[in-house]
């Protein structure tokens, strides 16, 4: 899924719109547009063509959530530029720091002994624990690629391991050897005393291991291209800085792809605002070109509070979302403030896809180029759920499965439309004797993941509970009442009925805590939608006979 690259040119009244929006793709686009401008002032040189936005990706783990999150939103910000500045070219480049050292063996594996012997060494030249693939790096490549592709991103993929060995990045690796000594001075002024000891931008690979030697460096040749290290063994080796025989480290190697690919933006999480700022720093060491324009998220967290790790495989996947919501819904949720930390599990999807659905409605409502460039829908391009009727929310489906308990998809083919259809249909604006096939097409989405929802988190605690003397006695006053009512009766009448009985039984004033207790001992959850809404969905003769029920019990 990526952003939606809108057609160019856009009417002109979504163009202006767009200049003065306050959504934070098109404040974060604007800000790139201000950087490059006042670059093009400061060198004497034309406005560049192309703007390279940049996502990074750790293979130390399958991608994750995170990582979703970080290209969508960078999606949107390219997708917002590329309004605002329809004449520039872009390309977001999702770079792979495969390279890197394995640093610790992950704890999604199944066989995670295969990887001891390998610590130390990049995570392309790692034996795939898996078995198919050349190595764990490509493996999780591959696993990366086919997320970006299965959910839309038009990007290009850039392999830290190829940039090395191709010599594409030779030019960065000799700039970095030419501003050697401030570059360390900078780094080490950042560090503890032991830690200086060692410390170096650039870190050889062992010949005779592959790991990714820590060692102090010596000696550095701007001119061979080569640095004089201190080898574990004591020895003092020459090597080559290009051909992948040596990377660099984190900070210096992040300002290095800025300068080689030509970055223009990227975005991190909060953890990494200090390496961004020091990486900044280096940047303007080696060029006097301006750093990417950045954007630092806030992280997502799992259900206690700790950040959502791809080696720990903590926290929510991004399968586990679709199984209970819509992929529009997913990017929805990466929308929706982002400088704000977010607890990432499965009970926040009830209420995100019902906001979406109101977000989608108030979309397609609007008539004003302003009022839609602001919504967030705006920004999301694959509209799964794409038409929404006014009567459809998330929580009513939960709360009609939940009652009607069903288990087999005849059964629930049945009660979407002999029961939920029709009162759609009358509620819709448009009117008609059917709903339209996108909105069945929506209706059917939101009913199969309310009956998984249902499966997977509500039934396997629910716990409906008796009624207390006194509650029975108002559970039974509303059956007769309701039992007076015809069996088509209108909506409003049945709510007429509901809200009469709750004030007569002493819930004048407390008229929430009556609907909790008839959630409570009808369906062991005290939440849920309208009450005479989900008795006129699941039918006012099927409705008293639950009444009945739980009054027994």
């Amino acid at each position: 899924m990526s952003a939606q690259h809108h057609p160019h040119p856009l009417p002109e009244n979504y163009r202006q719109a767009a200049a003065a929006a306050k959504a934070w793709p098109f404040a974060e686009a604007r800000k790139l547009s201000l950087r490059l401008k006042r670059e093009q002032t400061q060198q004497s040189s034309a406005l560049k063509r192309i703007v390279r936005f940049q996502t990074g990706y750790g293979p130390s783990g399958l991608p994750h959530i995170g990582t979703f999150g970080e290209v969508l939103r960078t999606s949107m910000v390219r997708n917002a530029f590329s309004i605002l500045e329809p004449d520039l070219e872009s390309e977001l480049v999702c770079f792979s720091d495969d390279m890197d050292g394995l640093r610790k063996i992950p704890e999604t594996i199944s066989n995670p002994e295969s990887l001891r012997p390998h610590l130390g060494k990049p995570l392309s030249a790692v034996p795939d624990p898996f078995g198919c693939c050349s190595s764990y790096a490509q493996h999780n490549n591959k696993a990366l690629k086919k997320f970006l592709d299965d959910f839309g991103f038009t990007y290009t993929f850039q392999s830290a391991t190829e940039g090395y060995r191709s010599g594409k990045f030779d030019r960065g690796l000799q700039r970095m050897l030419e501003c050697y000594q401030p570059v360390l001075a900078l780094m080490q002024a950042s560090l503890g005393e032991e830690r200086k000891q060692s410390y170096s931008p650039f870190l050889p690979l062992c010949p005779e291991s592959g790991v990714v030697l820590q060692v102090p460096v010596e000696e550095v040749d701007a001119t061979k291209g080569t640095i004089l290290y201190r080898h574990l063994d004591g020895s003092l080796r020459e090597t080559s800085v290009f051909g992948g025989k040596c990377k660099l480290q984190w900070k210096p190697d992040w300002a290095m792809r800025w300068f080689v690919l030509d970055i223009d933006y990227e975005m991190y999480g909060k953890d990494l605002i200090p390496s961004a700022e020091m990486s900044q720093q280096i940047l303007r060491l080696m060029s006097k070109n301006t750093p990417p324009a950045g954007f630092a998220y806030e992280l997502f967290l799992d259900e206690k509070g700790e950040k959502i790790s791809k080696s720990r495989g903590n926290g929510l996947t991004i399968e586990q979302w679709l199984t209970y919501a819509s992929a529009d819904s997913l990017a929805y949720y990466m929308y929706k403030k982002p400088k704000t930390a977010k607890r990432l599990f499965f009970d926040c999807i009830p209420r995100c896809l019902d906001e979406y659905l109101g977000d989608r409605r108030r979309f397609d409502k609007a008539s004003e180029a302003q009022e839609k460039v602001e919504n967030p829908v705006f920004h999301i391009e694959r509209q799964v759920l794409s038409t929404v009727p006014e009567s459809a929310s998330f929580s009513l489906l939960q709360n009609l499965v939940s009652a009607v308990g069903l288990q087999s998809r005849a059964l629930e083919q049945d009660k979407i439309h002999t029961a939920w259809m029709p009162l759609l249909q009358r509620e819709l604006e448009a009117g008609g004797d059917d709903l339209s096939a996108s909105a069945r097409d929506t209706i059917q989405r939101l009913w199969d993941y309310a009956l998984a929802y249902d499966r997977d988190f509500v039934r396997p605690s629910c716990a409906p509970r008796a009624p207390a003397p006194s509650e029975k006695v108002a559970i039974d006053k509303l059956i007769a009442n309701l039992q007076e009512l015809p069996a088509d009766a209108a909506l409003e009448e049945i709510q007429k009925v509901v809200y009469a009985v709750g004030c007569e039984e002493g819930y004048e004033d407390k008229l929430r805590a009556w609907f909790e207790m008839l959630y409570e001992v009808l369906l062991g959850q005290s939440t849920g939608p309208r009450f005479a809404s989900f008795l006129k969905i699941y039918g006012l003769e099927a409705g008293i006979a639950m009444l009945q029920k739980a009054a027994r019990s």
